[in-house]
């Protein structure tokens, strides 16, 4: 059986050949790898005497910073699984995945959060005595390592639980296939915490690499990234396809990069720009969060987009209906890096995880719901999903969460969601509602109360009021015959009124592309999601000093109401 502990291991020894190496940069300051490893072995020690161990499970709550990294390290340290949860989510939904996933414990940078009452908290700059051995802590490569929570189709996030053997299996075959080039290399982390993209860039720190975690102004900033990238020498960056369409092409060009590309298929004309290019050196990187992030990889090179092969510890089989070969069928995903399931879902685990009828150990193979097309080279082509799921920036996103939530509303007796494509090509979420008898809400109205409880990427860009939802002849809403709807702008020509209203007008002009924005403009009608949402939020605290939070935008769209909300915030009115 698989070291358990075979990262841990690796970092420890990274700690001790590498002492005064940057083991990972972040606004609040650099930790060397010595500094690194003292301060997880405190935490680690500090959870162990709360009776922390194997299959417990532990919250982690903190900024882009180095806790990114303390926190998680010491959490395997002490022989336990982490569970992120985003502090910019709402708490609604925070207090659901605490309880869902059953936390042992929390590790916050701000004390007690509102949704962890009756749960010991832990602070990442924990006083005390290092744990001396807390690599010994898992004795079984079967244990958990994390659990990462993704959209639901039945209105609730499911959390996947995913084991250490499948963390050390990536590793392995990242390096196998070149991923992760031999030598000492500065990775750029963008993802977030809460996306499992993240768990193939931290983790690179056990491997001896130095980690330079973008700040969200960093990673909306063009010209932030340019200095940072430059000023850390950083060799390595992950990006989402959407995120380096809008940014990639503001950075200075010629820099000797990797980029590593995942979350959502690549753009036929971003692929070609890339296979063209000899900077960035590009990969695509495919995988669900099921089987432990990356379950295939390859170089963008030629015209076609592609996934390549399946990494070396991956099995992957295209089945027809009947579970037979095929060429083209639903990609099923087999071998050590297949997740251990969904945390207290034991029904949705038996459907999704089934017996690989290929195998002869009586293992499990993941069906991805991906429709694929094995090449004649054997590289695998993505050509759609054979359900409702879809990426929107990157996130896994189920429509029925967001329909859930559009029919709580009490003036809302039905609703619908469905993708659709902004005139730049990026994907975006439109929801379509019928008004209960005798009741009136506007779209904004519902834009802030799915914002209450839903992250950024699960708020509709666009809702519209129906009469009625068109039903197939079988009674099932016809999403084929939905109206059509783009992002454009709003015809009206409000003008701007104060000095704070010009301000948030000229942000938004310049991150949406607009040549002028009027006061009565919706955000969301101009075209902004949410990743364009917090370069908004970014620019304001640095140009104004004025600290919103993303949701605000969702919860104050039109621009004369944001301005009045942030000239409350600049007053100390509200936070």
């Amino acid at each position: 059986m698989a070291d358990p502990q075979a990262l841990v291991r690796r970092f420890v020894q990274s700690a001790r050949s590498f002492p005064d190496r940057a083991a990972v940069h972040g606004a609040d300051g650099t930790l060397t790898f010595a500094e690194l490893g003292e301060r997880t072995a405190r935490l680690a020690g500090a959870l162990r005497a709360l009776g922390v161990g194997p299959g417990d499970r532990v919250g982690v709550s903190v900024p882009r910073g180095t806790d990114w990294v303390v926190a998680p390290l010491a959490v395997w340290r002490a022989g336990a699984a982490y569970v992120p949860l985003d502090p910019a989510y709402p708490d609604d939904r925070l207090a659901f995945v605490a309880a869902d996933a059953g936390l042992r414990a929390v590790i916050s940078d701000t004390g007690r959060p509102p949704w962890a009452d009756g749960l010991p908290v832990l602070s990442p700059h924990q006083p005390g005595r290092p744990d001396e051995e807390p690599e010994e802590a898992v004795g079984d490569s079967s244990a958990p390592a994390y659990v990462i929570y993704t959209s639901g189709s039945t209105g609730r996030p499911k959390g996947v639980e995913v084991a250490h053997a499948g963390v050390a299996a990536l590793v392995a075959g990242l390096e196998e296939r070149g991923v992760y080039p031999t030598g000492h290399r500065v990775v750029g982390w963008n993802a977030s915490l809460s996306f499992d993209a993240s768990v193939q860039q931290w983790v690179r720190v056990c491997r001896g690499d130095t980690l330079v975690v973008l700040t969200d102004e960093d990673r909306t900033d063009p010209g932030r990234l340019d200095a940072l990238l430059d000023e850390h020498a950083v060799t390595d960056l992950d990006s989402t396809p959407s995120h380096w369409q809008l940014i990639g092409p503001r950075l200075r060009p010629g820099r000797a990069l990797r980029l590593l590309l995942g979350g959502e298929p690549v753009p036929e004309q971003l692929w070609r720009s890339l296979a063209r290019s000899e900077s960035p050196e590009a990969w695509n990187l495919y995988g669900p969060t099921e089987c432990t992030v990356d379950a295939t990889a390859t170089r963008i090179t030629g015209d076609a987009p592609r996934l390549g092969a399946g990494l070396a510890h991956v099995r992957a089989h295209v089945l027809d209906g009947a579970l037979r070969p095929a060429t083209r069928g639903e990609l099923y995903l087999a071998g050590p890096a297949v997740a251990v399931g969904y945390v207290g879902r034991p029904g949705l685990t038996a459907e999704r995880f089934v017996a690989d009828p290929f195998a002869a150990d009586g293992t499990r193979m993941y069906r991805t719901g991906d429709e694929v097309r094995r090449r004649p080279d054997g590289a695998l082509e993505f050509l759609g999903r054979t359900d409702r799921q879809v990426k929107i920036r990157g996130f896994r996103v189920e429509p029925g969460e967001l329909e859930d939530r559009l029919r709580a509303h009490p003036h809302v007796t039905a609703a619908v969601a469905a993708p659709r494509s902004g005139p730049d090509g990026d994907t975006f979420l439109a929801a379509y509602y019928v008004e209960a008898p005798g009741g009136r809400v506007s779209g904004e109205e519902l834009r802030a109360h799915c914002a209450a409880t839903l992250p950024g990427h699960l708020v509709p860009s666009v809702l519209v009021r129906m009469d009625v939802l068109p039903l197939t002849p079988n009674g099932k809403v016809d999403t084929a015959a939905l109206p059509a709807v783009t992002s454009v702008p709003n015809t009206a020509a409000q003008p701007l009124r104060t000095e704070l209203e010009r301000l948030i007008a000229d942000v938004w002009a310049d991150v949406l592309g607009r040549e002028t924005v009027h006061a009565d403009e919706n955000f969301f009608a101009l075209g902004g999601h949410s990743l364009v949402a917090l370069r908004v939020v970014s620019r304001l605290k640095r140009e104004a000093g004025i600290v919103l939070r993303t949701k605000d935008v969702y919860r104050f769209p039109r621009l004369s109401d944001l301005a009045r909300h942030a000239e409350s915030v600049r007053a100390g009115a509200v936070s």
